[in-house]
């Protein structure tokens, strides 16, 4: 894709947007698996399928509606993303993130991006929220950077900086907000791989050891262009499993339905990320 044609398909993408709705979001919001039916609390929301949208691929996993719904959560305006896009189903890093290049071209300058994520840290539980502090890109490390190629400096410099990549002002109004409504956030570093299969014992022994408190297959990559053009980030991982590095004889590899465990938990979860959510999009002036 060359930068003139990465900035086209971005512009056509926009335009059709707008031919459904004006609204001009200040927040892009990205919902993982199980977590779609946060789009219910969105004010006036306008849904526009992926297929609608030229250039957008289609999102295939259960748990992911596949649409943009532009409305108002509380006073913000904001763009969700209803499901996302993942590597594992067959698409190009590029694809997976090119809807975060459109919720900034429509206007979102702060992207919160969820996700589920399987429990690394021995001290977590299902149902914890982890703020995310920092992630391990397993996949650009390996090669899949979303920023490979030629560079379009309009929509961001050549090399980007990933340091405080997850911005701490809003991290703090987050976990301040939390402690407001009676729950505590978590914190820890994430790590993205590609999936879909789930993790060995061996290998959560390995995240473990190199300092990964939760896993998942998302996030990463859409943080790396969020950075790039100039988003900042607010990342929350709902803990919706628990790693095992020590299976018992006779359990079933991977439990009975590793994917339908996580819908079900993100079900449980959905209260306390809502008023979480709304609270950050109440306060968030006082993040500058």
């Amino acid at each position: 894709m060359t930068n003139g044609g990465l900035r086209v398909r971005i512009d056509e993408a926009v335009a059709a947007i707008r031919q459904r709705t004006q609204l001009v979001p200040a927040v892009g919001l990205i919902l993982g698996s199980g977590l779609g039916e946060l789009v219910e609390a969105v004010e006036g929301g306008v849904g526009v399928p992926y297929g609608e949208i030229p250039h957008m691929a289609a999102a295939t996993v259960l748990g992911h509606a596949g649409r943009f719904v532009l409305g108002h959560l509380g006073v913000r305006p904001v763009v969700v993303m209803q499901g996302r896009i993942h590597f594992y189903e067959g698409y190009t890093i590029a694809q997976t993130t090119f809807p975060v290049r459109v919720m900034q071209a429509l206007g979102a300058g702060v992207l919160i991006v969820t996700n589920a994520a399987g429990g690394i840290n021995p001290s977590f539980h299902v149902g914890d929220i982890m703020r995310i502090v920092d992630h391990l890109n397993l996949l650009g490390m390996a090669g899949q950077n979303p920023l490979w190629g030629p560079n379009d400096p309009e929509l961001g410099p050549r090399f980007v900086g990933m340091s405080g990549a997850y911005d701490p002002v809003l991290g703090v109004l987050a976990e301040d907000v939390a402690h407001s409504r009676g729950f505590e956030l978590q914190h820890g570093v994430y790590a993205q791989l590609s999936g879909p299969s789930f993790e060995t014992p061996a290998e959560i022994r390995f995240l473990r050891g190199i300092g990964v408190d939760a896993v998942g297959m998302s996030t990463a990559t859409e943080v790396v262009v969020a950075r790039h053009g100039g988003m900042r980030v607010l990342g929350l991982s709902h803990i919706s499993n628990v790693a095992v590095t020590d299976p018992s004889p006779g359990a079933p590899p991977g439990g009975e339905d590793p994917h339908q465990e996580v819908l079900e938990a993100g079900q449980r979860a959905i209260p306390r990320l809502v008023a979480l959510i709304r609270g950050v999009l109440e306060r968030l002036d006082e993040a500058g």
